[in-house]
C-alpha cells in the first residue's frame, strides 16, 4: 500500500470525521447535511470554472455515483425517522468494505495478499465492534427487520458507489470528475429534505448553524477529492476500508468531547481497526 495513498485517507478520514462531529451540533441534522451538500455543490461549481468539465466517457460514472449518494442520503434519513439508526448504521460502515472487496475481486481483479485479506477483515471486525457498543447502549431495544435491511442497503450503496468512483477516477482525471458529482447531488437531495422537512427548515437551520455548516460543506469536499486522489493509484479493496477509519476517528471525538459511554469497548475496536491498517500497510 502507497505511503501517500495511507496519508491522503488519514486526512480524508479526519476531515469526515470532524464533518460529522460539526454536524452532530445541529438539531436538525439532515437539514444540516442537506445544507452540507448544497454548499459543497457551489464550492465544487466555482472551481470547475477553472478545473474544466470532465471527459464525456466519465460522465456515466459521475452520474451513476451521484444517484447512488443520493439514494444514500435518503436511506440515512429514513434509518434516523425510524429510530433504528444508532443501532444500525455503525455496522453498516463496517461492512461496506466487505462488499467492496467482492466488487473489485469480480470487475477490477485486483489480487490481495494474505496480509491485506487478514488486515481487512481486522478492519471490519473492529469497525463492528465500535458499532456494537451502540447494541449494548439499546438496553435489549429490539433491532426491526426493517432497521436490518436498512443496514445491509445503506452497506451496499456504499461499496457500489466506492466502486463506481474508484473505477472511474483510475482511467480519467478525478478533480473535474469529483467536482462534477458534487455539483449535482443537491439536485437530488434538496428535493426531499424540502418535501419531508419543509422548505422554512432551510432557512431556521442556517439560521442557527451558520458558521458549522459553511465550515461542513469546505471538509465535506476536500475530505472525498482527498480519498478519490487516492483512489487513482492504490488498490480500492483497501483504500475503501482505510476511509472507514473516519469511523473509529469520530468515535474517539465522541467519547473525549460530548461524553458518550463506551469509551472503553470502542478503543478496543479502534485498536483492531488501527492494526488492520498497519498489517495492510506492511503487508498489503
Amino acid at each position: 500500500m502507497p505511503i501517500l495513498a495511507l496519508v491522503l485517507l488519514f486526512l480524508s478520514a479526519s476531515m469526515h470525521a470532524v464533518w460529522n462531529f460539526l454536524l452532530k451540533s445541529a438539531e436538525e441534522k439532515y437539514v444540516a447535511m442537506g445544507w452540507q451538500t448544497i454548499l459543497s455543490g457551489i464550492l465544487a461549481l466555482g472551481i470547475m470554472f477553472y478545473s474544466g468539465l470532465p471527459p464525456r466517457e466519465m460522465w456515466i460514472f459521475a452520474v451513476i455515483s451521484m444517484l447512488l449518494e443520493a439514494i444514500y442520503f435518503i436511506l440515512l434519513c429514513i434509518a434516523y425517522s425510524d429510530h433504528d439508526f444508532s443501532l444500525v448504521y455503525p455496522i453498516a460502515r463496517g461492512a461496506a468494505p466487505a462488499l467492496l472487496v467482492l466488487w473489485t475481486a469480480i470487475f477490477l481483479h485486483e489480487q490481495l495478499t494474505t496480509g491485506g485479506y487478514i488486515g481487512l477483515a481486522m478492519i471490519t471486525i473492529g469497525m463492528m465492534v465500535i458499532g456494537g457498543t451502540t447494541l449494548l447502549q439499546s438496553k435489549g431495544e429490539k433491532i426491526h427487520l426493517k432497521g436490518i435491511l436498512t443496514a445491509l442497503t445503506v452497506a451496499l450503496v456504499i461499496s457500489l458507489y466506492t466502486f463506481i468512483d474508484g473505477k472511474a477516477v483510475k482511467s480519467g482525471p478525478a478533480l473535474p470528475y469529483g467536482l462534477s458529482m458534487f455539483v449535482m447531488v443537491p439536485f437530488v437531495t434538496t428535493p426531499y429534505i424540502a418535501y419531508h422537512y419543509g422548505i422554512e427548515s432551510f432557512s431556521r437551520v442556517w439560521k442557527q448553524n451558520r458558521n458549522y455548516l459553511l465550515m461542513g460543506g469546505v471538509l465535506g469536499l476536500i475530505a472525498y477529492m482527498l480519498a478519490l486522489f487516492a483512489y487513482t493509484f492504490a488498490p480500492l479493496s483497501y483504500s475503501g476500508a482505510i476511509r472507514e477509519v473516519s469511523a473509529v476517528i469520530g468515535a474517539f471525538i465522541g467519547w473525549r468531547f460530548l461524553k458518550e459511554q463506551m469509551g472503553g469497548v470502542r478503543v478496543v475496536g479502534s485498536a483492531i481497526v488501527f492494526v488492520g491498517v498497519m498489517v495492510i500497510a506492511v503487508f498489503g
